[in-house]
């Protein structure tokens, strides 16, 4: 069975959510050092740490709150609920924060993990590493395609069968580009590759 892996931040949301999340509770210094590390400057794992260290005191319930009101990629939403069991969501992000967001997608999600007492984050306690999933899928005998812009795709990108290279919100990271076997510069385009490779 062929499956579709996605990033979730800027591939299937239309803005990235951990700076939405600094912006809406006047978290500063978040911006900057996510388009560091989409870029490829910062490594993702040192980053997302940083990051979630800025943020691990707001609540966990309004952030998801927050993030289920975040914008998707109307197109790509409906590909992904017509094929959720084709479909997974592949992130760096936490799981306690996305959920209510991912659940308006109906299909698989594997993020990273924290430890939470009272609404508040104690302590990261799994990050994910997006190519691990990828090979887990190639090893059960799926036909893997993943769908990425941000340089902590790279990896899962070049061990996937395809890969896509998705510019729909910032332009993907030079990694990217240089393992990926289509590039698609809008929505429209995204969703007409997807349904080439089912």
């Amino acid at each position: 069975m062929t499956k579709f892996l996605f990033d979730l931040d800027g591939t299937i949301t239309k803005q990235e959510t951990l700076p939405l999340i600094a912006k809406a509770f006047g978290v500063e210094a978040i911006e900057g050092l996510t388009k560091e590390t989409i870029a490829g400057n910062v490594p993702f794992v040192e980053s997302f740490i940083r990051r979630v260290h800025l943020l691990k005191d707001l609540p966990v319930d309004e952030v998801s709150c927050l993030l289920g009101t975040v914008e998707i990629y109307p197109l790509l939403a409906t590909f992904i609920r017509a094929h959720k069991e084709a479909c997974g969501i592949v992130t760096g992000n936490l799981s306690c924060w996305i959920g209510l967001l991912v659940q308006k997608l109906g299909c698989a999600c594997y993020a990273s993990e924290a430890v939470v007492e009272n609404q508040r984050i104690q302590k990261l306690s799994a990050i994910l590493r997006k190519e691990n999933v990828v090979q887990q899928l190639k090893e059960e005998g799926h036909r893997v395609i993943f769908i990425g812009d941000g340089n902590n795709d790279v990896e899962a990108m070049r061990i996937a069968d395809r890969s896509i290279a998705a510019a729909l919100t910032h332009s993907p990271a030079a990694g990217v580009l240089s393992v990926a076997d289509y590039l698609v510069l809008n929505e429209v385009a995204l969703c007409r590759q997807l349904h080439q490779l089912l």
